[in-house]
């Protein structure tokens, strides 16, 4: 096993170029309360839990993980929809999540998302051209009307949109339609970095290929940053320059899009792509299929230890349990230098020194709470 400092190790690469987005520590961690008459905290769900994001100016970080692992929560901190409990979000060198009022508005201009719903993110009482102005008017661009007008169509243009969809409202458009809408809303105030939250899950998949499609042409076009969040590991790689893998509120593993898919380290992140379906009915019975044990545990109650280690076919009796691993920079031959996992035994598992087994399921949260309400025993 490399051994280095944990200050290394948890470290990001050095050669991260010129950093948009930094992102340190952050947490959301959301209360638990019960009471009648008074609120009393009893405990927190701990929905992002610790993590270091850096993305690049110009480039597209795909984040990944399953539902409940925290990433939509951790793209809404990022751009101040959610405050963070603890942590730093610096954007183009200004810590957003220490602005509030009026000062986080007004940066808000560099900073748009795309809502993964296009239809309830669209208010329906506005036309498309009251949908688009409304922001560029909030950031003092849309003082001249003739160029503001200009700019509308060249937004519609830019999406694939005819001019004359800007007297009509949301509901007379489908779903790919509506999306390009929102993808130029987000466009209008010029922003540097734009968060798409699944922005293709609710589309069919020919619709889905366009506005991905859609989304690379408007980065070489307008000098965009994008932090893309999806479930669809397909669509992540086709997109994505690096692609972070979240599990239950913190990064397990990150690495340029290749060798990500090229040889994953993580244990959660080779479950992840050997269930990524192969159009080789060979290939797809040669490779190596990872079935995880249990749901994801809840995240009010976190297991102790590595987040992982109850749905581990690679856990160990040591330090599995009782210890989180960092986000560390591995050594491992013909591993990329920036290549980044959270796992105590990375080098003995990819070596074959640790093999896998099989792993029981245990009961979640979310089971005990439900056979106490049905009066069941489980044991």
């Amino acid at each position: 096993m490399t051994t280095t400092t944990d200050q290394a190790q948890a470290s990001p690469p050095n050669d991260e170029g010129d950093l948009l987005l930094d992102a340190r520590g952050v947490k959301v961690h959301f209360p638990i309360k019960r009471g009648v008459v008074f609120d009393k905290t009893i405990g927190h769900v701990y929905a992002v839990d610790g993590v270091d994001l850096q993305v690049r100016r110009g480039e597209t970080y795909g984040l990944v993980g399953e539902s409940g692992c925290g990433k939509s929560t951790l793209g809404k901190a990022i751009i101040g929809l959610e405050p963070p409990t603890e942590g730093t979000v610096s954007i183009d060198g200004t810590d957003v999540a220490s602005l509030k009022g009026s000062e986080l508005r007004r940066r808000r201009k560099d900073f748009q998302m795309v809502f993964q719903d296009p239809m309830s993110s669209l208010d329906p009482r506005q036309s498309v051209e009251s949908l688009l102005v409304e922001g560029m008017r909030a950031h003092g661009l849309a003082s001249d009307g003739k160029k503001t007008t200009a700019r509308l169509r060249e937004l519609l243009t830019a999406v694939g949109l005819p001019a004359a969809a800007l007297k009509k409202y949301p509901h007379e458009f489908s779903g790919g339609q509506r999306q390009r809408i929102g993808i130029a809303r987000a466009l209008a105030v010029e922003p540097k970095l734009i968060v798409a939250d699944e922005p293709v899950s609710a589309l069919d998949v020919s619709v889905q290929a366009q506005v991905i499609n859609l989304l690379e042409e408007l980065q070489g076009e307008y000098d965009l940053t994008y932090l893309v969040i999806a479930h669809d590991l397909a669509v992540v790689r086709h997109i994505s320059d690096r692609i972070g893998v979240m599990y239950l509120g913190g990064l397990v593993e990150e690495a340029a899009a290749d060798d990500l898919y090229a040889q994953p380290l993580h244990p959660y992140t080779r479950a992840l792509l050997s269930a990524v379906p192969v159009p080789d009915p060979e290939a797809e019975d040669r490779r190596e299929q990872i079935l995880l044990a249990g749901d994801l545990p809840s995240p009010s109650k976190p297991p102790a230890g590595c987040r992982f280690h109850t749905r581990c076919p690679w856990r160990q009796e040591t330090r599995c349990d009782d210890e989180r691993p960092q986000l560390r920079v591995v050594e491992i031959d013909g591993v990329a230098s920036g290549h980044r996992v959270a796992c105590h035994w990375a080098e003995q598992i990819e070596s074959g020194e640790i093999q896998p087994q099989v792993v029981a399921p245990t009961a979640t949260v979310g089971d005990l709470l439900a056979g106490e309400a049905d009066g069941s025993d489980e044991g």
